[in-house]
């Protein structure tokens, strides 16, 4: 088996396992804990089998397993029960989803994980080989990226914290240039992740992970989902939106 199959099988694998979790727990939303740590073990086990060393490869390493476990501990916090994005499938569905579910969630994004993670995987089968521009281009790119989602989602848990808060809309730090700056640098860290990869493999085809994960930000399960009905749940929210950045951070206007 080529060492990419192995990270398949460890996505696919995983993804079995938890749906059958699933089906005990009645809580589909176990999924998304495990997109980061899936997606680190992936890059892991290309890591293993490809014997990979050298300077790019280490901080592709850090990177992947720093955003992994950030994120994974970041979404368990905040889990309390299933996911109502999951709960309305759920009720779509009724007594079909105990088996649909494991093609629409659990297979569906252990193909992402395996998908997304091609940059950083095709970094662990470079070789070593001394850093260049693009490497230190993309490692800027990526820590710029890791940065933003960090404090964006520490600002945001913050405001949350205060009570007099509630219903209002956060408009301070981060969230004062870009409506989903936490999105933004998501979608930057895969971009500086590309870049690595492409510095390692020359491969232009690995662009397509840091393109589907901005595109799912911005159009599947980000942006447009999450501003869907917010306006009838924050007054304040339409303003907002007419005055900040969706994504990019930019300087708000007038």
């Amino acid at each position: 088996m080529t060492v990419p199959l192995w990270g398949l099988a460890f996505a696919v694998g995983c993804a079995v396992l938890l749906w059958l979790v699933s089906l005990r727990i009645r809580d589909v939303s176990i999924i998304d804990i495990f997109w980061g740590p899936g997606i680190a073990g992936v890059v892991d086990i290309a890591a293993i089998q490809g014997q990979a060393s050298g300077p790019r490869v280490s901080a592709a390493l850090f990177l992947v397993n720093l955003w992994a476990i950030r994120l994974a501990l970041h979404i368990w916090a905040r889990h309390h029960g299933e996911d109502h994005r999951y709960a309305a499938m759920r009720r779509q569905f009724g007594s079909r989803w105990w088996w649909w579910s494991l093609v629409q969630v659990f297979l569906l994004q252990a193909i992402l994980i395996w998908f997304i993670a091609a940059p950083p995987v095709a970094v662990m089968l470079s070789g070593r080989t001394p850093l260049g521009v693009l490497d230190y281009l993309g490692i800027a790119i990526a820590v710029a990226g890791l940065l933003c989602e960090v404090l964006a989602d520490f600002q945001l848990a913050r405001f949350r914290l205060d009570p007099k808060n509630k219903s209002k809309v956060m408009d301070k730090g981060l969230w004062g240039w870009s409506r989903h700056p936490n999105y933004f640098g998501e979608a930057l860290l895969w971009w500086g992740l590309f870049v690595m990869g492409f510095a390692a493999s020359h491969a232009w085809w690995l662009v397509l992970s840091p393109l589907m994960i901005t595109f799912l930000l911005l159009r599947v399960s980000g942006v447009t989902l999450l501003e869907d009905k917010i306006e009838d749940r924050r007054p304040g929210y339409a303003d907002y939106k007419r005055r900040v950045s969706a994504f990019v951070p930019m300087p708000p206007k007038n």
